[in-house]
């Protein structure tokens, strides 16, 4: 069996979600016949709340090795594990390299800097390495004008071309996401790539956690639950929502045991969802939770909800890995995406469009407006049926996409 050798910063029981494409992937592994070693930084140096539940999730047949990082410090300088963490990364991958054959170096980013190891061990070593784009690296920041945007996007332009000079592969949840990559750094030669989503693993899904507070607690309502974070491209979506809500509320046309409940929506600038609640005067039946829940606890609410929520990106790229953990809550869908997202297709395959909102450039906010009233009033009614083809997302699973990785991998190595 072949060893690879994931180096990724954040490991369970981080709650950050870049920890589930090295997990997702690393647990299918063993089963296309590639041993996964990972590489992180021990918990005691992550910044974020830890989430001891999560450790259900990551199958025992990866081999975990843990390394040091510099404190964050107060004030704040480098809040950057990756960057913290990169002398000590280097040091104990090298140490692996030396102790065990490995075959393969992945690589997911962000953090950004995790890049750059692949090309020193590769320099050190010889080994074969390969970077993942869970984000793009190197973005688009028009409507970011801040000078951290700007330096950040400065430095990516930098770094980028020097991680990615003697990578082996180069892969992404999304082919939109590293299509440019290879655009900018091999337009004359040729390097392997595959696109594979997150995908999922049905096994979390089991995983019930015991005594959970849910955040309707005490509450007489049927929710709808919206969970994750609030993206920059969303906001022309939540506003065109809101204003057919509004309406019916005006009308009397809404049950008010009907209650939207956006969790987890992250610490972001600008308009919030309460403030639009607040706006279009539904602040009564729209409920926002800023700070992030676990992931096992998302998926409890998801089952327990009366229908799910996705609002997704005006963008063509976004793939929202989300849409498999609301599919496979077997509770109704209600989405709005680019036409050209992923999910659509996705949600089509399996039947379950019922709810489907598709967005377009040249769609008016009227014809977008009647669309979701129409399917928002029959999900509310209760008067549908309901029945996805859930076997018909197993080629979008995680042991899908490590398999499609494998294949690639075996070709490299």
């Amino acid at each position: 069996m072949k060893n690879i050798l994931i180096i990724y910063p954040h490991w369970v029981p981080s709650n950050l979600a870049g920890v589930h494409r090295p997990r997702l992937i690393a647990n299918f592994l063993q089963n296309h016949g590639w041993h996964p070693i990972l590489l992180t930084v021990s918990a005691e140096y992550y910044e974020e709340k830890p989430d001891p539940d999560i450790a259900k999730t990551a199958s025992p047949d990866i081999e975990v090795f843990y390394t040091e990082a510099y404190k964050a410090g107060k004030p704040r300088i480098i809040g950057d594990i990756g960057l913290r963490a990169f002398p000590f990364l280097y040091k104990k991958a090298i140490k692996l390299l030396n102790e065990f054959k490995i075959d393969f170096i992945w690589i997911p980013i962000p953090s950004f800097y995790g890049a750059l190891l692949g090309r020193l061990l590769h320099n050190k070593t010889g080994t074969p390495y390969g970077i993942d784009y869970i984000d793009p690296w190197v973005r688009d920041i028009s409507n970011r004008q801040d000078w951290r945007s700007k330096l950040s996007l400065f430095v990516a332009k930098w770094l980028e071309p020097i991680a990615v000079k003697k990578a082996s592969l180069i892969s992404g949840v999304s082919t939109a996401y590293y299509l440019p990559v290879l655009e900018r750094n091999f337009k004359n030669t040729t390097i392997a790539h595959v696109g594979m989503p997150y995908g999922f693993d049905p096994k979390d899904h089991e995983i019930l956690i015991d005594d959970l507070k849910f955040p309707w607690e005490g509450m007489d309502c049927e929710p709808l639950v919206y969970a994750g974070a609030f993206l920059p491209n969303s906001h022309f979506f939540i506003k065109l929502l809101f204003q057919v809500i509004q309406l019916k509320v005006k009308k009397g046309d809404w049950d008010k045991r009907k209650q939207l409940f956006f969790l987890g929506t992250g610490f972001y600038a600008g308009t919030t969802i309460a403030d639009y609640a607040k706006q279009y005067g539904i602040e009564a039946i729209v409920h926002e939770v800023r700070a992030r829940y676990p992931f096992l606890h998302v998926l409890n609410f998801l089952a327990a909800s009366y229908a799910v929520m996705i609002i997704g990106s005006t963008e063509k790229h976004y793939t929202a890995s989300k849409t498999f953990q609301a599919l496979l809550s077997k509770k109704p869908v209600f989405g709005i995406f680019h036409k050209e997202s992923s999910a659509v297709l996705m949600m089509q395959e399996c039947n379950a469009s019922n709810f489907l909102i598709e967005y377009y450039e040249q769609a008016g906010e009227q014809e977008l407006k009647a669309d979701i009233a129409t399917k928002l009033e029959v999900l509310l009614s209760g008067d549908f049926q309901w029945k996805p083809e859930l076997s018909k997302l197993d080629k979008h699973s995680a042991s899908a996409s490590a398999k499609a990785l494998v294949l690639k991998l075996n070709e490299l190595v």
